[in-house]
């Protein structure tokens, strides 16, 4: 048993208040038992002082007739030689005594505990004892009048030096040794009891903290197994084991679900890094054939060779703004600066700069929303961006003789925005990881766009507290929806 452990520091404190408690209840049982006993014998004595002043006169007028006194005490003690018998005067100085060869310890007794008992207060009453200055006794008292007066007091000590040579020797006797061991046995039965219970009791609080360890030790993985037999109740130990394994797979999920974004953050830049790869290739080739053949290539071939390495590094300028774009977004660095403004007035500017793509790809843009204007709340710069890149990739995916739409409309989620257009479309298949880092679309891209336009889009809608909605039908078009919190003009 470990003394820094929980079952241990219970068994230590058990046990001190275990043998506390015998020991004050052995004290108080006894000290109970003994004044029970004082006052039994105190009330069977009460008539005894007054019993022995009648059988003669002590005290005359002018003296004390000690021949008759010492007849008489004699006579008592020889009758019961545990009692001490006095004669005190009025002021309670000690006139005589008996046994009368003992030494006294006072030669005044207090009159108050005297009065007291001859009043019949209630018993045991205590008085000063002669033969020891530090005790107090129980006695029997009675007055002795003389001429109507009265003249002084006879005093028992019931209890006398003979009785408590009795009683000390008694301590030693069979039978009080037998239930002093008695008592010791059962404290001790009790407390082997109460340690057993207390085993069993935090038997559950080992076992769950056997599985925390083991918990801690598997790297936060797994399940944690805590619901045993011993654990599975509905005390408090029970409940906190069950808010553990909660706790526990809520955590497994959260590391796995960390493991498996961190998978995914590495196959982006994997294939990031494979997308950065192919233009950077072809703007080296092209720049170092122009710087090697030199003036060999016709004016005509060199800036056809310079319009190529052009465009590969706007494609990777285009890649690299993307994924700083997304690495911020991702870490919250950039949030939302929501403002109030005309989602009618952003959706006419947007298509007047698509326009001119729209038209060179044989496309019709069309732009739809209210013209009395549509306000919400959120981020317009952020907005412009979702919006810009849907409609960008709406563009590149819709062959020639196409039509987009972009819309604006209230509905029960507020106002909703879509980009729908008639291209190619998306298989069903594909669109429940569609805005992932492994987007099935990103995978099969072979153009080197990296993906991230969607992935992009996905993310500041999220940050808006909405979400992205897509319905698609291969060789029918694709539909991109979000909606936007309503709001009055400012």
């Amino acid at each position: 048993m470990k003394l820094d452990s929980l079952y241990g520091r219970i068994a230590v404190v058990f046990a001190a208040v275990l043998i506390t408690f015998g020991l004050l209840q052995g004290a108080l049982s006894y000290a109970a038992a003994k004044g029970l006993q004082h006052k039994v014998m105190q009330q069977i004595s009460r008539g005894l002082a007054a019993h022995i002043a009648n059988q003669g006169q002590f005290i005359g007028p002018n003296r004390v007739d000690e021949q008759a006194v010492n007849e008489l005490f004699h006579m008592a003690t020889a009758v019961n030689p545990s009692i001490e018998v006095y004669l005190l005067d009025g002021n309670g100085w000690i006139l005589a005594h008996s046994p009368p060869n003992s030494p006294l310890a006072r030669d005044r007794v207090s009159l108050d505990p005297v009065r007291a008992f001859i009043a019949g207060e209630r018993l045991p009453v205590q008085g000063d004892s002669p033969r020891d200055a530090g005790r107090q006794e129980i006695f029997s008292a009675a007055p002795i009048v003389v001429d109507g007066r009265t003249a002084g007091y006879l005093y028992v000590v019931l209890v006398g030096g003979m009785y408590r040579e009795i009683a000390d020797g008694a301590r030693d006797d069979y039978t009080l040794r037998t239930a002093v061991w008695t008592g010791a046995a059962a404290l001790g039965l009790a407390l082997l009891v109460g340690l057993a219970a207390f085993a069993w009791i935090t038997r559950p609080l080992n076992a769950l903290t056997r599985a925390v360890r083991r918990f801690e030790h598997g790297n936060f993985a797994g399940e944690p197994r805590t619901r045993s037999g011993s654990t599975a109740s509905g005390d408090e130990i029970g409940r906190l084991a069950s808010a553990f394994d909660e706790m526990a797979r809520r955590l497994s999920a959260q590391m796995a679900e960390l493991k498996r974004q961190d998978d995914l953050r590495r196959e982006l830049v994997a294939n990031v890094s494979h997308d950065l790869r192919t233009p950077l290739t072809s703007m080296q080739n092209y720049l170092e054939t122009l710087v090697r053949l030199g003036d060999g290539l016709s004016p005509a071939e060199q800036r056809q060779y310079l319009a190529v390495a052009v465009r590969q590094s706007q494609r990777v300028a285009k890649l690299s703004q993307q994924l700083f774009e997304l690495a911020r977004l991702e870490c919250e660095e950039t949030l939302p600066h929501a403002e109030t403004f005309s989602l009618s007035e952003l959706l006419q500017d947007i298509a007047q700069k698509f326009a001119l793509a729209a038209q060179n790809k044989g496309l019709r843009l069309i732009s739809i929303a209210d013209p009395a204007g549509l306000y919400v709340r959120g981020d317009i710069g952020m907005i412009e961006r979702v919006i810009t890149n849907l409609l960008d990739n709406a563009i590149r995916h819709t062959p020639e003789g196409g039509e987009i739409r972009l819309e604006a409309a209230y509905t029960d989620r507020g106002v909703e925005v879509q980009v729908a257009d008639s291209g190619v479309g998306i298989a069903a298949a594909l669109l429940p990881g569609l805005f992932e880092r492994d987007s099935p679309l990103r995978r099969r891209s072979t153009r080197g766009n990296g993906g991230l336009g969607l992935l992009i889009a996905d993310r500041i809608v999220a940050l808006h507290g909405a979400r992205m909605y897509v319905a698609s039908e291969p060789g029918h078009g694709t539909t991109f929806a979000f909606a936007l919190p309503a709001a009055r003009a400012g």
